[in-house]
């Protein structure tokens, strides 16, 4: 692996670098040529809790953990609508989407496991229920919708806007909430949704003609591969699985110079990892993996969204960086031959 990656510098950017507000939201990412932040997003601060909360599983610098419990405490004290049981997509925001709403709950599970705080885990709980109350629709369920009516917003064919296969990791929620609570409706709920992208992964990609929009959809592919985590056993999740790292696979390496994220390569050695009691992982392909990943990194620590015709992106994303840094740590312990001291599920 390169010299350059740094799991020290990746964590501290976190705590350092500004991206998380002093109100405990993080922004959407950093405009490194205009030296500002997005605005703050629930769905990334619900990513940099997860993050957070493992890097303080990790290190056990209580810094960390700070900073997790700020992020949540932000999403259940101003985030959260109790009157309509909802995450907006930002504050004062009319639109709630799906896929949003799984990562906000998520990420409170994860601080909740370390803290046992009992408001985090009821909200969670409050709004993985409101999930199937207000996006489930039969076997189907509606990636955005507006508020306060609850009215579904328009589909489209981008990815992010429709119920392809992608959407499941967010089901996650429903799988982690009652493994916590026993609520057999959540759990159903979960596999429902397998079920149904099941059906639709084999499809996903390419998706669309252009290099840069496939690469866009290799993200969300490796979303799917990441919500069938909890059902390696099962031989038809493994064999869509294998289908669909693959696919990722090929098209990553034929539209890479042309465009590349940073985050792909991170959710893909991540996918690699976690499928090893069922695939065997190809440590050639992971180790190149882990190289191109780490050479992402800045000097702060933080990680480039990508790289277009061989030139860097310059947004620097929490998410990018959270990837990295599991993907980067989960790859080390399985090349070690260690243990992973923090098992979490893909963040």
């Amino acid at each position: 692996m390169s010299e350059v990656y740094s799991p020290e510098r990746a964590g501290r950017w976190f705590l350092d670098s500004g991206i998380q507000e002093p109100s405990g939201g993080v922004a959407r990412f950093y405009l490194a040529d205009s030296e500002k932040n997005k605005p703050v997003s629930t769905e990334i601060t619900g990513y940099a809790a997860s993050a957070l909360a493992l890097l303080y599983c990790a290190t056990k610098d209580e810094a960390y953990l700070g900073a997790a419990r700020r992020a949540a405490h932000f999403l259940t004290d101003r985030a959260w609508d109790s009157a309509q049981g909802i995450f907006p997509f930002e504050l004062g925001s009319n639109l709630a989407y799906f896929f949003d709403s799984g990562i906000i709950v998520r990420g409170l599970l994860a601080v909740w496991r370390i803290t046992k705080e009992q408001e985090l885990l009821e909200i969670a709980v409050a709004a993985a229920q409101g999930m199937l109350r207000d996006f489930h629709s039969g076997s189907d369920f509606h990636p955005i919708i507006e508020v306060p009516g609850k009215t579904p917003v328009d589909r489209t064919d981008h990815w992010s806007r429709s119920a392809a296969c992608y959407q499941a990791k967010s089901a996650l929620a429903w799988w982690e909430a009652a493994q916590i609570t026993g609520e057999d409706r959540l759990r159903d709920a979960y596999l429902e949704t397998i079920e149904v992208s099941l059906d639709t992964s084999r499809d996903f990609l390419p998706g669309a003609h252009e290099g840069p929009r496939i690469m866009d959809r290799l993200h969300a592919a490796n979303y799917f591969l990441e919500a069938l985590s909890p059902l390696l056993p099962r031989e038809d999740c493994v064999a869509a699985y294998r289908y669909v790292m693959d696919r990722i696979t090929l098209y990553l390496r034929n539209i890479a110079p042309e465009f590349v994220r940073s985050d792909v390569y991170a959710q893909l050695l991540r996918a690699r990892v976690y499928a090893a009691s069922a695939i065997p992982v190809d440590r050639d392909l992971a180790r190149e993996e882990a190289a191109a990943l780490a050479e992402f990194q800045r000097p702060d620590g933080g990680f480039w969204f990508g790289r277009r015709a061989g030139e860097i992106v310059p947004h620097v994303n929490p998410v990018s960086t959270a990837f990295a840094i599991q993907a980067l740590g989960v790859w080390q312990a399985f090349e070690s031959g260690s243990p992973n001291p923090c098992p979490y599920p893909p963040i």
